[in-house]
């Protein structure tokens, strides 16, 4: 993945509106997500916040392509965008002030997301920019520890340490404030710090800060549009789930209003047959002013029809547009509803995983206690930890682990597999997860394009520090 300066030093040197796309679709889930938070779920409000800070960045990105990675930024500039929301929208309206001091004097709920929701964005800006940036990068874009620590000049571990300890600051400033999660704070920042903008969201800020950054003097009228048509865009959603509940009563009037139009067409075309054929008449006799009054009244009555008919041809044509309006938002319903399928998949499989390398921490750690009272030897199964282990429950999650490398001491190859996830699991983007311990008490997580993971398991006993595999030791 290329990095954020790279992307932002081409937008500056070529103007390159794809580089600047890949950054607002990079990190829009994270400004967004930010955003509907400080200002207590209001979508439109969030959206006004992510428009503003991607245009700060499309203006300020000459002195910004020196940072290696924009998420502190972005991040830092969401918090004063959506604070600055915040305090206009109080002027405007008295009620909103009194509103969110009560929303914040609330019991705090059992939920432990509920619990530290509001106080989230404060107490990140109470760290140090480089623990922010951490944090960021580790739980709010999911970034593996060897991306992390490239991004910010460390090796593999030592971006973990810095994780870590930025990690228990947060937890520090949350006890502060009284607040106390039951389950561990990165797992439930992991699971609910970021959602998923609206679709079609990240083009359309990529154009419209284009345009304010370059046009610096029609920013407000421009955000005024973008504004109206962001509402207008959600009413439409509104209609177009009204018009899904009118569609199946369309296609039952359709078909006979094609067979009625067809008819109406032919009833047409001999009307206009018979129309020319008495005017032509009249035209021979309007010299002699011979036309009878059953034949002057016989043509009014004809065109008469006539006139109907393509009135009647005119509503059919509206019905068959309405009815393709229709049939169009059905399709864009259908694809909202499968990005949203998609979404709760890849929720589920990643609070999945997170219970499993959480468990895998837990387990390493008795192993590495076990060895320790008995002469440096790991355990060979659960039985033999069960005073170890102590009170760790995770709802069957030991059924799915298996020992591997049993009985070899730790500290003779630290970064051995000790245990692993008996099967690989496949998430919802088609690559295969599994999840290792290693002897040092660590735990990584191996992706593959197949759920084969002979690559990731490999052996070689003059390489210091490589990962050994059970399946070929003896080659």
């Amino acid at each position: 993945m290329r990095p954020d300066c790279e992307l932002l030093r081409d937008f500056v040197r070529t103007n390159s509106e794809d580089a600047f796309a890949e950054l607002v679709k990079r990190h829009l889930n994270m400004v967004y997500s930010a955003a509907l938070r400080q200002v207590n779920g209001d979508e439109h409000l969030a959206k006004d916040v992510a428009q503003t800070v991607f245009t700060d960045l499309a203006r300020k990105a000459p002195s910004l392509s020196g940072h290696a990675n924009l998420s502190g930024w972005l991040y830092t500039s969401a918090h004063f965008a959506a604070t600055k929301v915040i305090r206009g929208e109080s002027r405007r309206r008295d009620r909103e002030e009194k509103f969110m001091r009560v929303t914040i004097n609330e019991p705090a709920s059992d939920d432990d997301w509920s619990k530290i929701r509001s106080a989230l964005d404060e107490a990140m800006h109470e760290l140090k920019p480089s623990d922010r940036d951490a944090i960021l990068l580790r739980y709010f874009e999911n970034r593996p520890f060897a991306e992390l620590g490239a991004t910010v000049g460390l090796n593999e571990n030592a971006a973990r340490m810095r994780v870590e300890r930025a990690l228990e600051k947060l937890r520090g400033i949350f006890v502060r404030r009284g607040i106390v999660t039951a389950g561990t704070l990165a797992s439930v920042i992991s699971a609910n710090a970021v959602q998923l903008a609206p679709a079609n969201l990240a083009a359309t800020l990529t154009t419209t800060s284009l345009m304010a950054a370059t046009e610096t003097g029609t920013f407000t009228l421009l955000k005024t549009m973008i504004a109206t048509k962001l509402k207008l865009t959600a009413g439409a959603i509104a209609v177009a789930g009204v018009a899904a509940a009118a569609f199946v009563h369309q296609q039952q009037i359709q078909t006979h209003l094609r067979a009625e139009n067809g008819s109406l067409l032919q009833q047409i075309a001999q009307l206009q047959t018979d129309n020319e054929s008495l005017s032509n008449h009249v035209s021979e006799m309007a010299d002699s002013q011979k036309l009878s009054a059953d034949q002057f009244n016989e043509l009014l009555r004809l065109r008469g029809e006539v006139g109907a008919l393509r009135r009647q041809a005119g509503e059919v044509a509206q019905l068959r547009n309405q009815n393709q309006r229709l049939q169009n938002a059905t399709t864009q319903l259908q694809s909202s509803n499968n990005r949203m399928q998609f979404a709760d998949s890849v929720a589920k499989f990643t609070a999945d995983e997170t219970q499993m390398v959480n468990a895998m921490k837990q387990i390493g750690l008795a192993n590495r206690i076990y060895a320790g009272d008995n002469n440096e030897q790991y355990a060979t199964n659960f039985d033999q930890m069960t005073n170890e282990l102590g009170g760790l429950v995770y709802n069957g999650v030991l059924d799915y682990v298996e020992f591997v490398n049993t009985g070899v001491a730790n500290e003779h190859i630290p970064q051995m597999i000790t245990f692993r996830e008996r099967t690989a699991r496949q998430s919802p983007d088609g690559t295969w997860h599994r999840v290792y311990g290693l002897a040092d008490g660590s735990v990584q997580t191996a992706v593959s394009t197949d759920d084969n993971f002979n690559a990731y398991e490999r052996y070689d006993a003059n390489a210091k520090g490589t990962i050994y595999s059970p399946q070929n030791q003896n080659q």
